[in-house]
């Protein structure tokens, strides 16, 4: 079943979130690569795609797991996380409809 991951970054955590990117980038390619991830992103702070200093304020995950708790697990084992750039991470099962 399909999962979102809704989290809220901590105020000024751009630094935190930066320095911890690569290593969270490759925990989605793994997820790419078995065909679980349907999409991923941040939210940026700011209506821009390069929001510059100011920052994002979350990101979005939408990905393939076996169960509730594994996705739970899944995230909370995540960079951001033990870097302390999400200062809050929701998982919710998703159902895609559209397209």
């Amino acid at each position: 079943m399909l999962y979102a991951i809704i989290a809220e970054d901590n105020p000024n955590s751009l630094e935190k979130r930066m320095n911890a990117r690569p290593a969270h980038l490759a925990r989605l390619t793994e997820l790419q690569s078995q065909g679980k991830l349907l999409l991923a992103g941040p939210f940026p702070v700011i209506d821009s795609v390069d929001p510059g200093p100011a920052g994002f304020s979350g990101s979005l995950i939408v990905a393939e797991f076996s169960d509730l708790t594994a996705a739970k697990s899944w995230a909370e084992a995540d960079p951001f996380v033990n870097a302390g750039v999400y200062k809050n991470v929701i998982v919710k099962p998703f159902r895609k409809t559209l397209p």
